[in-house]
């Protein structure tokens, strides 16, 4: 975890001097499966979930979004007189992107900064993923290998043939540039130069590869043993590419209804199918409570999904495979 503020130097007086962050007085090193719950840092960079007392990692690409939106704008987008009064802004209030300058800054760069200040943090994009957004991408950063890569394959690799299958449809509704973050990151698997496919191995490597000391003391590694299926059979990009697709980070897209609507499309072309009341609550892990909420998600006509079940479905999938990492 990083105390992010505006605390930047320039290391020369030249024009082109590259920027120092500094001070680093509340940093700490952390697992990635590990979560903090004291309140620190500025009041105005602090993350709605470090006011909860349950924060990770994400915290750090909130207030990444923070220094950004003061460095385009120049003002604070959470400001009161008081502490208390910045805490309650930062729970409840939006940012202001419509006041001056904001019409004069590009769409790209608007965007960026939204995907960061969600105030739900599942939502966030995560390092790499801003490392790979159109914004910052002319600037040949290197992106590097995101751990989220790891724990969507898992959970793929666990799932139905009905969730695969929607997941699927959803992933060739997706933009160029979401795709271009599923290939940067299927490249450093670096996949077999005879059939571009990857197979447990690969991940393998690239994990012990790029391991930080907190990774290796956290459960990280063990999500090997959960690629165990991946030992007997290679997994080729469009595999990897519906594998590694976060329903819930598309919901934040300008892009959603778009993108929702072209996969409902291709869905119901290859993936959709008669399904009953008690195998889409099981699908979903749900109690036979909530059999009246998705009675309406399927069709009366033909016993298959709606385009709203289908959305449903996948906010659902992906609640509970959030829930699911927050608790393992």
């Amino acid at each position: 975890m990083l105390d992010f503020e505006q605390n930047f130097l320039f290391s020369t007086r030249d024009e082109h001097s590259p920027m120092k962050l500094i001070d680093f007085g509340l940093s700490d090193f952390i697992r990635p499966d590990e979560r903090l719950n004291d309140i620190v840092g500025s009041a105005y960079y602090v993350a709605p979930e470090v006011l909860h007392r349950s924060y990770s990692t994400e915290a750090d690409m909130w207030s990444v979004g923070v220094i950004t939106y003061i460095l385009l704008c120049g003002s604070r987008p959470f400001w009161a007189r008081t502490e208390s009064g910045i805490f309650r802004s930062v729970l409840r209030a939006d940012p202001n992107f419509d006041d001056s300058p904001w019409a004069s800054i590009s769409p790209e760069a608007k965007d960026f900064v939204k995907r960061l200040l969600n105030k739900d943090y599942r939502k966030r994009m995560t390092a790499a993923q801003a490392l790979s957004h159109p914004w910052l991408r002319d600037e040949c950063c290197p992106v590097p290998l995101d751990i989220l890569v790891f724990k969507l394959v898992k959970a793929h690799l666990r799932s139905t043939p009905f969730k695969r299958a929607a997941l699927k449809a959803l992933s060739r509704a997706i933009t160029e540039d979401e795709l271009i973050y599923a290939r940067a990151q299927y490249n450093l698997l670096q996949p077999s130069s005879q059939d571009g496919r990857i197979c447990i191995e690969n991940f393998r490597m690239a994990l012990l590869q790029n391991s930080t000391d907190a990774m290796k003391e956290s459960r990280t590694l063990d999500i090997l043993s959960a690629l165990e299926p991946l030992a007997y059979r290679r997994m080729d990009f469009e595999e990897f590419r519906a594998a590694t697709i976060s329903p819930y980070q598309l919901e934040a897209s300008s892009m959603w209804d778009e993108i929702a609507s072209t996969a409902f499309e291709c869905f119901e072309q290859e993936g959709n199918r008669v399904i009953t009341i008690e195998e889409l609550a099981q699908e979903m892990n749900l109690s036979s409570a909530a059999y009246s909420i998705v009675r309406d998600w399927i069709r009366p006509s033909d016993g298959k999904l709606s385009f709203i079940g289908f959305t449903k479905f996948l906010h659902g999938l992906t609640m509970r495979s959030s829930n699911a990492r927050r608790h393992h």
